[in-house]
């Protein structure tokens, strides 16, 4: 029997960390290669993770909610031979024999060495599993019962021994003070949020550490980030600052959250909602945004939908105002083509783009995202239909893929399906421009001379002010309201 460890991969470009969110085997469960084992929630999408390999689930090393950095092992199995076995055993034979089974692996796997730095056998890795999992394991009463039912079993076997090592994981507290950081006074943090410290120019040692033993965690650094954005909130976190060395202990923190619990709620920010949020605020600060409103009559648009709908040939597909929105925009877009550019801070230059992905903003129960439809530009107007509700169908079900919400050129967001008339929109980060399309209301409007009943919305386009001048932002936002207010120029003006 061998156990064979599947790591966090990278299920997105280049991100350090997923969300579990939910796991589809229990220990003792058989798997298959390629069968879905846990779904993961990245900062841009849910995924499903396949186990790669046969076998028998021997423990699931992470518990649903906890946030797992890539290459952390998450779920162990046993493959081989001994797998059906295993698997058909009582729980009491199969500790017994699992731990008769380890010190015959001990010496070949000391005998194997890594032939590359981080490549190869790491036997420090199977040291530091057990005080990993010592927390979960009394939890799910999986690893921790095997071990106790092998010591009887085998009396001079090492496993006697091992388990007093066991509470030696707490030297990382006897090399913390109670400032999160080492003996040496070196904050402690992994990598991954010292990167992010140093891009974000954090000290380490100023940030207030919440994490387990007084470990730096990501939320710290951008938390002691969004306090040095903010001066005026300075002298609070100041005060929280000196208590929190006082209050090094969760006992003494557990009587603060009940006696608050009845009038706030905390939800913790991460994954899709924690990567908006610094995407719009970078979007915010780094490109000057302005924004320009019209509101016109739309009551011909409305007709040719209800036209649509009726045809014959565009039987099966959705017709809706957005669709001819965003056929509006593709127009304008050919007219204006240089609104389609990003701006590229390294070379200091424009990037103008020949090709629209176009983005829709979606609002899903994980937070808003932004999947684009891939050269919008060459599509007819069916295809634009058929991925339009593709694109739509597969945000709300949570399973849009990062390459989807990736190289996006312009953003629709459609604010008027919540009732709201229009807004200020912020850029979607590397875009030149997003759009605000607001309800469509029957209201009286002058009409031929005379004041009648007609169908009006209100469109807010925000851009990049580096990119778009006044001039170019106003004939493009009017080109869009043009062939909405006279959907003819669909066709004149292609």
């Amino acid at each position: 029997m061998t156990i064979r460890e599947f790591k966090m991969p990278d299920v997105g470009e280049g991100l350090t960390e997923a969300e579990i969110l939910k796991w589809y085997v229990q220990p003792g469960d058989t798997v298959t290669d390629g069968q879905v084992v846990c779904e993961v929630e990245t900062a841009k999408a849910a995924v499903e993770l396949p186990i790669p390999f046969d076998g028998v689930v021997h423990a699931l090393l992470f518990e649903e909610g906890v946030t797992v950095d890539v290459g952390q092992v998450i779920i162990s199995v046993q493959t081989g031979a001994g797998a059906a076995t295993a698997e058909q055993a009582p729980v009491q034979e199969a500790a017994p024999a699992a731990a008769a089974a380890a010190p015959a692996q001990e010496p070949a796997a000391a005998a194997r060495q890594p032939v590359l730095v981080g490549y190869g056998v790491s036997t420090a890795s199977t040291k530091r599993r057990p005080r990993k999992a010592a927390g979960t394991a009394a939890q799910n009463g999986s690893a921790a019962p095997a071990a106790v039912a092998a010591a009887p079993a085998a009396p001079a076997a090492p496993v006697v021994p091992a388990a007093p090592v066991a509470p030696a994981a707490p030297v990382v507290p006897a090399q913390q003070n109670g400032n999160g950081q080492s003996a040496e006074g070196r904050p402690l943090a992994k990598p991954p949020v010292r990167k992010l410290a140093k891009d974000l120019g954090i000290d380490l040692a100023s940030v207030v550490a919440t994490g387990d033993g007084g470990v730096v965690t990501r939320e710290d650094v951008h938390a002691a980030a969004a306090a040095a954005l903010a001066p005026q909130t300075v002298a609070a976190p100041a005060a929280v600052t000196v208590a929190a060395p006082v209050a090094a202990s969760a006992p003494v923190q557990a009587p603060v959250a009940a006696a608050t619990a009845e009038r706030e709620t905390r939800v913790p920010v991460k994954g899709v909602r924690k990567v908006t949020a610094q995407a719009m605020v970078g979007s915010a600060f780094t490109a000057p945004h302005v924004t320009e409103f019209v509101t016109f009559d739309v009551t011909r648009t409305m007709k040719l939908v209800q036209e649509l709908k009726a045809d014959p040939d565009l039987a099966g597909l959705r017709i809706n105002p957005l669709l001819l929105i965003a056929k509006a925009v593709l127009v304008a877009i050919r007219r204006n083509p240089d609104v389609n550019a990003s701006w590229d801070e390294a070379a200091q230059e424009i990037v103008l783009k020949h090709y629209v992905n176009l983005g829709i903003a979606a609002a899903t129960p994980r937070g808003l995202i932004v999947p684009n439809i891939k050269d919008a530009h060459a599509k007819t107007l069916p295809e634009l239909s058929e991925a339009l509700s593709s694109l739509v169908s597969t945000a709300r079900d949570g399973k849009t893929s990062p390459a989807d919400m990736q190289n996006g050129t312009i953003t629709i967001t459609n604010v008027g399906v919540f009732g709201v008339d229009t807004g200020t929109p912020i850029l979607n980060p590397g875009e030149s421009a997003i759009l605000a399309v607001g309800a469509i209301k029957l209201q009286p409007w002058v009409h031929k001379g005379k004041v009648k009943a007609r169908q009006v919305t209100t469109l807010a386009l925000s851009f990049d002010h580096r990119l778009i001048d006044g001039e170019l932002g106003s004939r493009f936002l009017a080109d869009i309201a043009a062939v909405l207010e006279h959907p003819r120029r669909l066709i004149t003006w292609s």
